[in-house]
C-alpha cells in the first residue's frame, strides 16, 4: 500500500533540461523522509510536483491517498508547505499574517486568533507580533513563514530547506517543533543542505542527483554503504599539507580529501587504532606537526562525496530549473531580481 507521500517514475523537463528523471518515493505515514542532494539535483522540482505547484510530464504521485493530478484541490487541503523563500505579506503584522492564513483555511475568527498566539509563542515571535513583517529580519521572516505552514496542523508537510537563514538556536527550536509534529502523526518530506539536520530528523534518506534517486536508506545504512573508518588530521602549517597527503595516501583505501583553509586532511582506512598509531608515527617522523588527529566513522558528508563526487553545497544548477539557483527560464526573466533579493534577506 502506498505511503502518505508516494511518487512513481516522476519526470519533469524544462526545455532540454530533465529536472526529474524517473523519481520514485514512498514515505510511510508518521515518518520523515530527508531528501538530500547538491544544488540543482531536483529536490525543489520534486516538492513542487508533489504539492501541485508544477505538473509532472509523466509518472504518478499520491499525497494523503489523493492523486496529485486528478484531485489537486483536495491535496492542497491536506498539506502544509514551507518553500525556500519566506512567503509572508510584508505590510501585515506577524499576528495578522497568521490569522489571515487561518481564515483562508476557513477557521473561525476566534480559533484563528488563538492559533496565531500559540505559533507566535512557539517560534519566539511574540515580542514582534504587532510589527509589520517588512520590519522583520530575514531569520524572523523565515520563522513566520514556517509558523504559517503549521496553522492548521496538516497531516502531510513539505519543508523545502526550512532552516536556511536560521541561527543555531532557532534551528534547534525548529527541530523540536518537527519532532513534535511527527510524534503526533504528521508525515514530512524534508529537503535540506544541512546533513546534521537529516541525521537528527529523518527516519529515511533519499539521495538525489541529476534528477534521479541514487541511494535510499537510513542514515546508518548509507554510512555503512560508504564503509570503513576515516583518519582525520589537522596539520599545524599549511606548507605541510602536500607531504601529509602523500603519507596518508599510503595508508588510505581511497582518495585523500584536503581542505586547505582548515588544514584538514581526511582519508578512508581499515585497520582501526593500530593503523592510526602508525600514521601518527609516520607523520611525526617526517617532522609534520599536528594540531589534531583522530579516527572516526563515516558521516553523511562522506556519503555525499562517495555517491555524487561533490558536497551538498557544490553548485550544479543546470539540472533543476525550479531550484532557487537554477530557475525556469521564463521565471528567470519575470523575477530574477526579486528572487535574489529574497535570498539575500534569508541569508542575513
Amino acid at each position: 500500500m502506498p505511503g502518505a507521500i508516494y511518487a512513481e517514475a516522476l519526470v519533469k523537463t524544462f526545455g532540454d533540461v530533465r529536472a526529474l528523471d524517473g523519481v520514485d518515493l514512498d514515505v510511510p505515514e508518521g515518518t520523515v523522509l530527508g531528501l538530500l542532494g547538491p544544488n540543482g539535483a531536483g529536490k525543489t522540482t520534486a516538492v513542487r510536483c508533489l504539492t501541485t505547484l508544477l505538473r509532472p510530464d509523466s509518472g504518478r504521485a499520491l499525497v494523503a491517498g489523493l492523486d496529485v493530478l486528478r484531485h489537486p484541490n483536495e491535496v492542497r487541503r491536506s498539506i502544509g508547505l514551507s518553500g525556500q523563500f519566506a512567503a509572508v505579506d510584508e505590510y501585515l503584522t506577524g499576528r495578522e499574517n497568521l490569522q489571515m492564513v487561518g481564515q483562508l483555511y476557513q477557521m473561525r475568527s476566534r480559533a484563528a486568533k488563538a492559533r496565531a498566539v500559540e505559533l507566535l509563542d512557539q517560534f519566539s515571535l511574540t515580542d514582534a507580533a504587532d510589527r509589520p513583517a517588512k520590519t522583520y529580519s530575514g531569520g524572523m521572516r523565515r520563522r513566520l513563514d514556517l509558523a504559517a505552514a503549521l496553522v492548521v496542523s496538516p497531516p502531510v508537510m513539505f519543508m523545502d530547506e526550512p532552516t536556511t537563514g536560521l541561527d543555531p538556536r532557532n534551528r534547534q527550536l525548529l527541530w523540536e517543533v518537527i519532532k513534535g509534529l511527527v510524534s503526533g502523526g504528521t508525515t514530512l518530506l524534508l529537503t535540506t543542505q544541512y546533513l546534521e539536520e537529516a541525521d537528527q530528523l529523518a527516519h529515511d534518506i533519499a539521495v538525489v542527483d541529476h534528477g534521479r534517486v541514487i541511494a535510499r536508506g537510513t542514515s546508518d545504512d548509507l554510512k555503512a554503504r560508504t564503509g570503513g573508518e576515516r583518519v582525520e588530521v589537522v596539520v599545524h602549517a599549511r606548507e605541510h599539507l602536500t607531504a601529509a597527503a602523500e603519507i596518508l595516501g599510503g595508508y588510505g583505501k581511497g582518495a585523500v580529501s584536503v581542505e586547505r583553509h582548515t588544514r584538514r586532511l581526511t582519508v578512508p582506512v581499515t585497520g582501526g587504532p593500530k593503523l592510526l598509531a602508525e600514521v601518527i608515527r609516520d607523520l611525526d617522523g617526517r617532522g609534520i606537526e599536528m594540531d589534531d588527529v583522530g579516527l572516526r566513522r563515516p558521516t553523511l558528508d562522506d556519503v555525499f562525496l562517495s555517491l555524487t563526487g561533490h558536497a551538498t553545497e557544490d553548485a550544479d544548477t543546470a539540472t533543476d530549473p525550479a531550484d532557487g539557483t537554477g530557475e525556469d527560464p521564463k521565471a528567470r526573466r519575470r523575477g530574477r531580481g526579486k528572487d535574489r533579493g529574497r535570498q539575500k534577506e534569508a541569508d542575513q
